[in-house]
């Protein structure tokens, strides 16, 4: 059974090293009170923000219009423009493997099929925290068709204390193609 045909599981943070945080989806949320209901959720966790960034991408493929509600709550005061929702469609189109790539796992060799349970590893760098005193973090995510992490950036509200999305960009560029679609495997 393929990623999408088992999107049907909630998150759980699993141990961690200095410097990347780990975060494991027994449960991955299908509908947006299940993603509203996961501990990430509260938003009061900058790491917890990106990985739920990955959680709500990978819905687009099955449900854009779900997919675009999350990343709306994920965004807080300052919703998907249209501009972001055209770099999603664009970026996404065809390549329902890019946002599965960021589960660890996921490689072009075995079609990003992501190992279960579904595990997100969010990372910061020397960068990372560059921005922090104007509300900005920024940390990265490993995709497995891509040689380094790439940058989700989330901003603090200072009179909540939540963390919300701020750019993902940096999350959709594409990556190496399934072996199952490259015509030179």
């Amino acid at each position: 059974m393929s990623f999408l045909d088992k999107l049907k599981k909630s998150a759980a943070p699993a141990p961690s090293v200095p410097g990347e945080k780990a975060f494991v989806f027994e449960n991955f949320p299908t509908t947006f009170e299940a993603f509203k209901a996961l501990p990430e959720a509260s938003l009061k966790d900058r790491d917890g923000v990106i990985a739920l960034t990955v959680v709500a991408f990978n819905l687009y493929p099955v449900n854009p219009a779900l997919s675009e509600e999350m990343l709306n709550f994920l965004k807080g005061p300052e919703p998907l423009s249209n501009q972001d929702k055209a770099l999603i469609r664009d970026q996404l189109r065809d390549k329902d493997y890019l946002p599965r790539s960021y589960f660890e796992g996921a490689t072009p060799a075995n079609n990003y099929e992501p190992a279960e349970p579904y595990t997100i590893v969010v990372r910061e760098n020397a960068h990372s925290r560059d921005a922090e005193s104007e509300g900005y973090y920024t940390a990265y995510v490993k995709s497995g068709g891509a040689d380094n992490g790439r940058p989700v950036t989330v901003r603090t509200k200072p009179s909540t204390g939540e963390w919300f999305l701020s750019n993902f960009s940096g999350f959709l560029p594409g990556i190496r193609v399934p072996e199952a679609q490259d015509p030179w495997a």
